[in-house]
């Protein structure tokens, strides 16, 4: 039987696409919420069968870890039921107890986007949104040729690492190890990574996914303006992480809302854009050159 991951001839090529949650999401739920964006993929990908392969984190959350969760009055059990009915799920908790901050559990995380990179791959690309879109960035920061070194040369020394930050009591703090999940070439770079909500995790812990080099995975970051829940300050220390000039580029999208997936049109066309502009680059001489179906001469 042929793997799933690559097509035979007569067959549509596939164009998998790992989708990565939020915070207090589950993969299920992530699915549902963006059925607009996956389904507009497929609409103007007429020759590939688009896979979207949604995992759920592996940290399963409690009432206390979602914000604004107030529980419900009545008996003592009442709370412990609503946790276990909670479908509320994320890929690390941030540490408030953390200066700089810490991301408790993020190998884990890590680990288990690894596992399915593994089994269900190779993926084209990948989309987050809010922490699933921090996770998409330092996943594809993973997959990128050399990123290794930029781990091990963080790592190697804390004083290296916390150079130009500002650390309490001018304590340095060591750089986050290369995870052992990611410690081979198993799977190729993404081809696109599209960042809803995204930003960069924080402090001199973590700026080996980010710096020496620059994130080079084509990244298309989305922002809500009305968004309350991702300052852009941390957005924009996302998009300042990635190599050329995003800007320029066009690889910054925004719209009129909040903390979710826009579903109106133009947003939609700005994510299958930039998708096709990325396939396009690694199409080898002779593939079939995909049509846009909005322009075709046929009545859908």
């Amino acid at each position: 039987m042929p793997s799933p991951s690559r097509s035979t001839p007569g067959d549509k090529q596939p164009l998998k696409i790992l989708m990565l949650h939020g915070f207090t999401q589950s993969g299920s739920l992530f699915h549902a919420k963006s059925r607009a964006l996956t389904k507009h993929i497929q609409k103007n990908f007429p020759l590939h069968e688009v896979v979207p392969v949604y995992p759920t984190g592996p940290i399963r959350l409690d009432p206390a870890d979602i914000p604004g969760y107030t529980p419900s009055e009545g008996a003592d059990g009442q709370e412990k039921d609503q946790a276990e009915q909670m479908e509320a799920y994320g890929w690390f908790r941030r540490s408030n107890a953390g200066n700089p901050p810490l991301y408790l559990g993020l190998e884990d995380g890590l680990a288990s986007v690894a596992e399915v990179l593994r089994k269900e791959g190779p993926f084209d690309g990948v989309i987050g949104f809010s922490q699933g879109a921090a996770m998409a960035a330092m996943v594809a920061s993973l997959l990128e040729t050399g990123r290794k070194q930029a781990f091990d040369y963080f790592s190697s020394d804390a004083t290296i690492a916390s150079k130009g930050f500002d650390v309490p009591d001018n304590k340095p703090v060591a750089g986050f190890t290369f995870p052992p999940s990611f410690d081979s070439s198993f799977h190729p770079p993404f081809k696109f990574a599209i960042c809803y909500s995204g930003f960069r995790s924080p402090g001199p812990r973590y700026r080996a996914f980010y710096e020496r080099p620059a994130l080079q995975t084509p990244i298309l970051h989305v922002l809500g303006s009305l968004d309350a829940v991702v300052e852009e300050s941390r957005s924009r220390a996302l998009i300042e992480a990635c190599a050329g000039d995003p800007e320029k580029e066009g690889r910054i999208v925004n719209h009129p809302g909040g903390h979710f997936l826009p579903s109106q049109r133009p947003y939609l066309d700005a994510a299958v854009r930039f998708i096709r502009e990325e396939l396009d680059k690694t199409n080898q001489p002779g593939d079939q050159v995909e049509e846009d179906v909005n322009d075709m001469d046929v009545p859908f």
